[in-house]
């Protein structure tokens, strides 16, 4: 579904990420771990177009997206959430899942919001409220609910367990399990909670430097510790 063939990019004439490969493939959770300053946020925005790549090539479906805007990619299948429980607080929450929607007619937006509510029935009880009136879990829900209205085949989480209090770390990455589940959702997470993503992906990437040094299966390192705490050192 989504592969990247030897990107280079960054900030202005800084270069964050250097020769980087990765692919997930269709309904797969893949997590991008690593030391803060890797790059792995890097990564994601240059998959949905917020930085440009510099060379190198990003596929989506075998389409290029090296120059694409992030409208282009979100009406292709791609949506992020970025870190910090990013919602619009003056807002209600229907009003943030209307934003995530802004391509999509009226009914097509209310079926979508109508999924999203029973994906997440607390915002359904919170839905009058404004979203600056929401727990740091219930703002983690709603941020994820956005992302999900456009209908998405692609995810982007960057760090999704930010700022959470530690009894609803659970309760976030099991959401994102039942979600990838009934909607074959293909994520590509990018977290610092990395027993916690190791125990819900598929596959994972570790950036050091703005480089691949590992790829596998997570359970090569749930089961390797002194191999996990070298990837971060």
């Amino acid at each position: 579904m989504l592969e990247i063939k030897k990107i280079n990019t960054g900030y202005d004439k800084k270069q964050v990420i250097f020769n980087l490969s990765l692919i997930v493939k269709d309904g797969e959770i893949v997590s991008i771990i690593g030391p803060n300053g890797a790059g792995k946020s890097t990564i994601l925005k240059a998959i949905c177009g917020l930085i440009p790549v510099w060379n190198g090539e990003i596929r989506f479906d075998k389409k290029n997206l090296n120059r694409n805007q992030p409208s282009k990619n979100i009406s292709l299948g791609i949506t992020f959430a970025p870190q910090g429980n990013r919602v619009f607080d003056e807002l209600s929450v229907k009003e943030n899942l209307e934003i995530g929607g802004y391509l999509l007619d009226k009914s097509k937006l209310k079926e979508r919001t109508d999924i999203v509510l029973h994906v997440f029935p607390i915002l359904k009880e919170r839905i009058k409220q404004t979203a600056g009136s929401l727990s740091g879990g219930e703002k983690q829900m709603l941020a994820l609910g956005r992302a999900l209205i456009p209908e998405p085949k692609l995810l982007l989480l960057d760090e999704p367990s930010l700022g959470l209090a530690p009894n609803l770390l659970n309760d976030v990455f099991q959401k994102i399990v039942q979600i990838n589940k009934a909607m074959n959702l293909s994520m590509l997470i990018v977290e610092q909670k990395v027993r916690e993503v190791l125990a819900i992906s598929h596959r994972v990437y570790s950036i050091k430097l703005g480089k691949n040094v590992f790829e596998d299966i997570p359970d090569k390192l749930l089961h390797d510790k002194e191999k996990l705490k070298n990837l971060f050192l």
